[in-house]
């Protein structure tokens, strides 16, 4: 087992999982565009400055860059940029929730695209993680009877945005290195959000009121862990894991991230808890357990 590469994934989880915690509070200082052009400006930040140090090195050509855009286009443009429009719609627990249908996604990407192999109890356990998602989020929308679909699509489109880089990153990372994917994603999502940004603001005459959330210490904060964390670190943490370890295996490690959120959400914004979390994330656990116990028999075999 590559004790590293399961540190790194966890490690990510665990970040991922805060990250939506932060975006709300973005949220209240801030539109969705503006969140993302400015942590991925402190992204870029916190990337350039270990390059110009001379702490890592990146020997990559433009044509080399040219072809890891595509997966940029998967994260950051599409995964945070449908992330973050649909938190607006839902709550972050929920989108959470949501997303933790990641692996499902990943595991039939890598099985059609990397030819990666997995078992029927594997997938069954994998199933049952995201059938905990289903209960929870069917049963807060049949409860509420208030939960916005527009919110619900735009994270789902945001989960499989993610499961589609897990695949293209796996497959880049036999060619590029994983400082070489993250700081070519790093440097689009900069470009990209601040290019959109910008336009906006100059269309509406509001450029003065761009760089006004930073007036707020909260919304700092929140910016700074999005950026330097949430949006650079994790995109390192995930290429070096998915150069380790196949994209399916990797992609597990959502459902901790959405434990994570449920748990964030409910302390700090307040948001309610119904027993219909308490069974869902009895099944989302027992589908990692039961995960990580067939890999085990499996290597058993093998040896």
């Amino acid at each position: 087992m590559n004790k590293s590469a399961y540190a790194a994934a966890l490690l990510y989880a665990f970040i991922i999982g805060f990250s939506f915690f932060f975006v709300k509070l973005a949220l209240t200082a801030a539109s969705p565009v503006d969140i993302l052009a400015h942590r991925f400006t402190v992204a870029f930040l916190a990337a350039l400055i270990p390059l110009l140090l001379g702490w890592v090195k990146i020997a990559i050509s433009i044509k080399g860059a040219l072809k890891v855009l595509p997966l940029a286009l998967f994260y950051p443009v599409m995964f945070f940029a449908f992330q973050v429009f649909g938190l607006v719609y839902t709550s972050s627990s929920e989108a959470g929730i949501i997303q933790a249908a990641i692996p499902i996604f990943t595991m039939i990407f890598a099985a059609y695209f990397l030819n990666e192999r997995f078992t029927k109890r594997q997938f069954f356990f994998t199933v049952l993680s995201a059938a905990g998602v289903a209960c929870i989020f069917m049963m807060k929308s049949a409860g509420t009877g208030s939960s916005d679909l527009r919110g619900a699509a735009l994270i789902l489109l945001s989960a499989l945005s993610s499961a589609g880089y897990s695949v293209l990153a796996r497959k880049m990372t036999r060619t590029f290195s994983s400082l070489e994917l993250t700081y070519v994603t790093t440097g689009a999502g900069f470009l990209f959000f601040n290019g959109i940004a910008g336009i906006s603001h100059m269309s509406d005459g509001t450029l003065s009121g761009f760089f006004a959330p930073f007036t707020d210490p909260v919304f700092v904060l929140s910016v700074l862990y999005l950026g330097v964390l949430s949006s650079f670190a994790t995109s390192f943490l995930s290429n070096y894991a998915l150069s380790k370890i196949e994209a399916a295996k990797i992609s597990m490690f959502n459902h901790l991230a959405t434990l994570v959120t449920i748990l964030a959400g409910i302390i700090w914004l307040g948001e309610s808890l119904e027993w219909f979390h308490f069974a869902g994330t009895g099944m989302i656990i027992a589908g990692i357990i039961g995960a990580t116990i067939v890999r085990r028999e499996n290597r058993l075999k093998k040896s």
